[in-house]
């Protein structure tokens, strides 16, 4: 995919027209700070890392044609799974008159909600970088087309390849008490990563309303964890991904200082039928405390039809948090909530705060902690896992 996207670029770049080549990128070393006991000998109680991203655009044919590349790379002390290295974007674009065509690794963005996107199902989740919130992801193989009409937007994807989900490896945290084995891997198709999958898209605004409904079909992201042995007779998890079929929803209204946000799905696999959903409301005080600043309030629920489950610890969880932007030169903002699990009584604090510190430097502060986790709760592996992580990007 990746040498076709790049034959696609070098046919069609030179004849038109003089382009525009754009590169920019970051380099940012990392400090992660664990405060918990680690549940293994093997794991320690930091970890430094460095992590990278180059991103090179030409734009030629009058901006009618664009293509892309952007590679990533992580370098860990001590997790050998996290160094690792992906292709971001890669990806050729054509745009037409009130149409686009891209073919190539690309990246898709679906959702509204603060708290779980749980209709974000196209690209691959890179839980080594994102391991709570999960919205870093993998760079997808696929090919778009997306028209605008008077009526919304439509867009259909074809995916050829499946990427599987990174997982720490057994120095990495956070991480589940037993390790997950990805040689082990297995799926419900007999094409495995080559099974081709298809997606479907409507978006529109409805005045205050901004309306999304989407289909997917194909190999599900999120895998089932079973107990499996290693070659030395070792205890692990070994990944199984399911096929699926997934219809969803995501909705918000934006009222005056209010925003109202739904997302949620109903989904058929191995046979069963299942549904999720999370919604919520943000209220945002403009200009609080007599400041430029703006602090938002945000309220939100999940629930699962499956109950407690291991794929979505968001079974019957509540969370709260508030947001605060500066509106100042250096563009500080901070978020900081809690997500209460209104069946088991589990907690879990987050944090993060950014704030350019130079021209080109900017400083963020994440933080992770859990409270009260009973070992039934879905999240019980990763407790001991409370962790604090300062990150200074250089940009360019």
């Amino acid at each position: 995919m990746l040498a076709l996207c790049a034959g696609l670029a070098y046919l069609v770049a030179a004849p038109v027209n003089a382009g525009e080549f754009e590169l920019r990128g970051f380099i940012a070393p990392e400090l992660r700070l664990f405060t918990e006991t680690p549940s293994s000998s093997r794991q320690q109680d930091e970890t430094l890392s460095i992590a990278g991203e180059i991103t090179a655009q030409y734009l030629w044919d009058d901006n009618d044609q664009s293509f892309v590349f952007t590679p990533f790379v992580r370098l860990d002390q001590h997790d050998g799974e996290r160094s690792h290295w992906d292709i971001r974007e890669a990806r050729y674009a054509y745009y037409g008159d009130g149409w686009e065509f891209r073919a190539g690794f690309d990246k898709v963005f679906w959702g509204v909600t603060e708290a779980v996107h749980l209709v974000d199902v196209v690209n691959q989740t890179d839980l080594i970088e994102d391991p709570i919130k999960q919205e870093v992801k993998l760079g997808q193989p696929m090919m778009r087309l997306r028209t605008v009409r008077s009526f919304g937007t439509l867009e259909a994807f074809f995916l050829p390849y499946f990427r599987e989900r990174t997982f720490p490896g057994r120095e990495g945290r956070p991480a589940t008490d037993i390790p997950v084995e990805r040689d082990l891997t297995r799926y419900e198709s007999g094409a495995e990563e080559w099974h081709p999958d298809f997606a479907a898209r409507y978006a529109n605004t409805f005045g205050d309303f901004d309306l999304g409904l989407s289909y997917f079909q194909g190999t599900a992201r999120d895998p089932i964890l079973q107990p499996a042995l290693d070659g030395g007779g070792n205890l692990v998890l070994a990944p199984f991904y399911p096929q699926m079929k997934q219809a969803s929803l995501d909705l918000q209204a934006t009222i005056g200082a209010w925003l109202y946000k739904l997302e949620g799905f109903g989904r058929r696999e191995l046979g069963d039928d299942y549904a999720a959903a999370t919604g919520g409301v943000e209220y945002t005080f403009y200009g609080a405390f007599g400041s430029d600043g703006d602090l938002g309030t945000v309220v939100e629920y999940a629930y699962d039809t499956r109950g407690m489950n291991q794929r979505n610890p968001y079974q019957d969880d509540a969370f709260v948090a508030l947001r605060w932007s500066a509106n100042d030169i250096a563009t500080t903002s901070m978020l900081g909530g809690a997500v209460i699990d209104t069946e088991t009584g589990a907690l879990g604090f987050r944090f993060r705060g950014e704030r350019r510190i130079a021209t080109d430097f900017r400083l963020s502060v994440e933080a992770y902690f859990f409270a009260d986790v009973p070992r039934r709760d879905p999240v019980y592996n990763i407790a001991d896992d409370d962790y604090v992580q300062i990150r200074i990007a250089r940009y360019f």
